[in-house]
């Protein structure tokens, strides 16, 4: 994953040759992905849709956009309204279903790469909405809603499709979309508005703005809450395990952190070895901070005896648009009580027959 990242964002001369020896099969990745698209929009290629309201949330690049966080969050809408959310994802590495769980107990979490099965299985155990996600190219499953996350930390990428750069699809693809969000990690809010209006530009969708803010910590084995001010003057190794390691220590350095980095692939699984490279660095700082990804796989490793890492809390904090949002959410599921209700046979799902 490092190395990726330096092929897909570095302005090196050797990154620029990779790249360039790359866009042929860049060139074949971004056709077949259109002619993907184009075959299910004209139904060439079928599609299921469950029998409650499903909502997607995904992205145009690989990781780091804040899908999850999203996820998570519009879920925690759904509870509030009294619905029971699903949320369906493929569950690589382990952690971002735990994370799920972490953040809405009350969701049902299913991890299955078939996203279809997965919404099966969420509303088999009682779900009343499903919220897949990382599932905006998952076009054999139909949704109510469909929603593109988009990052602004994604203007500083090569702005090539796999393998040459890290998008999926091209700004194109963002015509299907019903609803789209921009977030930001570590840049500005001005380019974070570039962005929107890029998107606007391109899409007749909705756009939102979210900041993915640390607004505070907890320790790994205690959950002991800690202001975000905790950190300020402190010095951090930043241990993190995820798609863009570099926006998660910029955060820090935000709030005031003297920072080094200890980067992972994304989804590392830690092992012992990793505990005690972390244990070893954390001597010559005032503390470790992990990410909530990180943290539900340390959490079983990390010893009792030893001092706790921090775990940042990350919110997504609305800078426009949260309104656009949740009146595409309130729509897509006003018909829910009706779906839930009545006889066996509308019980029956959408893809069985009567």
């Amino acid at each position: 994953m490092i190395i990726t990242r330096w092929i897909w964002s570095a302005r090196s001369p050797g990154a620029r040759m990779a790249r360039l020896a790359l866009l042929p099969p860049a060139t074949l990745y971004r056709c077949v992905m259109a002619l993907r698209a184009r075959a299910y929009a004209s139904q060439l290629l079928p599609t299921a849709t469950p029998e409650v309201p499903t909502i997607a949330v995904g992205n145009l690049t690989v990781g780091g956009s804040g899908k999850t966080p999203l996820a998570s969050w519009i879920a925690e809408y759904y509870v509030a309204k009294g619905l029971i959310p699903g949320i369906v994802l493929r569950g690589v590495g382990g952690d971002e279903g735990d994370v799920h769980r972490e953040r809405v107990p009350q969701a049902v979490v299913v991890e299955d790469a078939d996203r279809l099965a997965g919404a099966r299985a969420a509303v088999a155990r009682g779900a009343t909405v499903v919220v897949l996600d990382d599932a905006f190219q998952r076009l054999n499953v139909g949704r109510d809603l469909n929603i593109a996350v988009v990052s602004a930390e994604s203007s500083r990428a090569a702005p090539w499709t796999l393998p040459a750069g890290p998008w999926r699809e091209g700004w194109t693809a963002l015509r299907r979309a019903d609803v789209v969000i921009v977030t930001r990690k570590r840049a500005s809010r001005s380019a974070a508005r570039r962005v929107a209006e890029r998107v606007a530009r391109t899409t007749h969708a909705p756009v939102a703005v979210a900041r993915l803010a640390i607004v505070g910590f907890r320790g790994l084995l205690t959950g002991a809450r800690y202001k975000h001010r905790e950190v300020d003057g402190a010095r951090l190794l930043v241990s993190a395990g995820i798609a863009d390691p570099d926006a998660f220590a910029a955060q820090c350095r935000r709030l005031g952190g003297n920072v080094d980095l200890l980067a992972f692939p994304d989804h590392h699984g830690f092992d012992d070895r990793d505990l005690m490279r972390l244990r070893g660095a954390a001597r010559n700082v005032d503390y470790v901070v992990v990410t909530e990804k990180d943290a539900v796989k340390l959490r079983r490793l990390w010893p009792e005896t030893a001092a706790e890492p921090l775990v940042a809390c990350l919110e997504v904090i609305w800078e426009f648009g949260r309104e656009r949002v949740e009146t595409a959410l309130d729509a897509a599921t006003a018909d829910v009580d009706e779906l839930v209700a009545g006889d066996s046979d509308s019980q029956r799902p959408r893809w069985q027959s009567p």
